[in-house]
């Protein structure tokens, strides 16, 4: 829906998951849709690495990021004892390590041309501790606190970092 909204404003796209056949539809319903030029790169935001890729890949082609939507994100409920840890590890990579990572690398562009935007879609889970989702809410805890202090780090440079912070969707 993000993408939908970007896209009826006359913004390009670079739009990044994992799915290439969904990406790819929702390329092509774009760019008919809103006369846009959407961008599809497929590459799993919880593999190590995945963000200077994707960087990369940008620069590759000559892009660069006005805007980032940090939107990816994964959920799990259940009792934390009961849990495999790489069901946290793969939360912590992917709703964490990702948006830190691609944050960093597409900062330093944004500040240098006074201008950028970063959205980060947190969750009304980030305000309170949340029993069978503690790792969940650790994440959105943690994508609020960056991007509050960001904010103010930020502050006069041009750039703006807001957290979107929905409920249950």
């Amino acid at each position: 829906e993000l993408a939908r909204e970007f896209a009826s404003h006359g913004h390009a796209l670079v739009l990044v998951a994992r799915s290439k056949d969904k990406l790819t539809a929702l390329a092509a319903e774009l760019n008919a849709a809103h006369d846009t030029k959407a961008l599809v790169i497929v590459e799993d935001l919880s593999r190590k690495g995945c963000a200077q890729a994707i960087v990369d890949e940008l620069a590759d082609r000559g892009i660069e990021i006005d805007i980032l939507v940090n939107n990816a994100g994964v959920l799990d409920v259940g009792p934390f004892a009961d849990t495999a840890t790489d069901v946290y590890d793969n939360m912590v990579a992917l709703n964490v390590a990702a948006l830190t990572s691609l944050t960093s690398l597409l900062l330093p562009a944004m500040v240098g041309r006074k201008f950028g935007r970063i959205l980060n879609v947190a969750s009304l889970a980030a305000f309170q501790p949340l029993p069978s989702m503690a790792v969940y809410a650790a994440t959105k805890a943690y994508v609020l606190s960056l991007t509050e202090s960001l904010s103010e780090e930020l502050r006069g440079t041009g750039v703006k970092v807001t957290a979107l912070c929905p409920g249950l969707t």
